[in-house]
């Protein structure tokens, strides 16, 4: 994917590579303008930033090199993100994306064409998957403070449609027992064209996006009863990575 058109803006606010592999991209609200925000971001004294803002023009605006963290998702607060690593400040495994507006507002195409571009640039990048546990918001991360970032007028559906190439049933999805499986099934997506990743809830119920994909690749856990199901599990961790390691061959 093209790189779109990004004005470097800059910002002092952001932390030295940690070692971390980025695995998701949190999107946000700015509450407020894109000068605005490019102000508030340059001032070490508001000791924020994001990777990048999103204007209402279509102007898409960089302050943090992607070899660095900004300080965007560090706070967690009730979190509702199963590949949340415990420990870890969210901002060593993230990519953040701020957008102009109030929580509750609605797009404009051109804000929207924009930042469906910068998703699609760093996804091929990064290497991101495109699942809604690798593409969030930040209420995901902290649903006490940040339970409106980016807002309920984020196009949610309309972005994940055109990402996954205007088809509304996946072709293979991979279905993980718990998170602790994140970095063998990583591999196993990556196998299947980076394919979407969904991680069992704590009442282990099966996410109906994954249920409804034409195939179903299950790592660890017992059977879904897909109809087109591979499954990659055993009697304990060992089993089953002895299985997932036989699958990538």
């Amino acid at each position: 994917m093209d790189k779109p058109n990004i004005i470097w803006i800059g910002s002092p606010n952001f932390s030295s590579p940690m070692g971390y592999k980025i695995i998701a991209i949190v999107n946000h609200i700015m509450s407020g303008t894109l000068i605005g925000t490019d102000s508030w971001f340059k001032n070490p004294v508001s000791k924020v930033s994001s990777h990048f803002g999103v204007g209402k023009n279509g102007d898409i605006h960089q302050y943090v090199n992607l070899d660095n963290h900004a300080w965007a998702n560090g706070m967690v607060k009730n979190p509702n993100w199963p590949l949340l690593q415990d420990g870890v400040n969210p901002n060593y495994y993230t990519v953040s994306i701020e957008h102009e507006g109030e929580s509750g507002d609605v797009m404009s195409e051109v804000q929207y064409q924009a930042t469906l571009a910068l998703h699609r640039w760093l996804i091929g990048t990064l290497g991101i998957l495109v699942t809604r546990d690798n593409i969030i918001g930040h209420y995901r991360i902290d649903s006490v403070n940040r339970s409106n970032c980016p807002g309920t007028g984020f196009p949610w559906d309309r972005l994940f449609n055109d990402l996954q190439g205007g088809s509304d049933m996946l072709k293979v999805a991979l279905l993980l027992y718990t998170k602790e499986d994140y970095w063998a099934g990583s591999d196993v997506a990556v196998k299947n064209g980076d394919c979407a990743i969904f991680v069992r809830p704590a009442d282990h119920s099966i996410p109906a996006e994954a249920m409804n994909a034409k195939q179903l690749i299950v790592i660890g856990g017992p059977t879904t009863k897909h109809p087109n199901e591979v499954l990659l599990s055993g009697n304990n961790k060992y089993d089953t990575a002895a299985a997932v390691a036989k699958y990538l061959g």
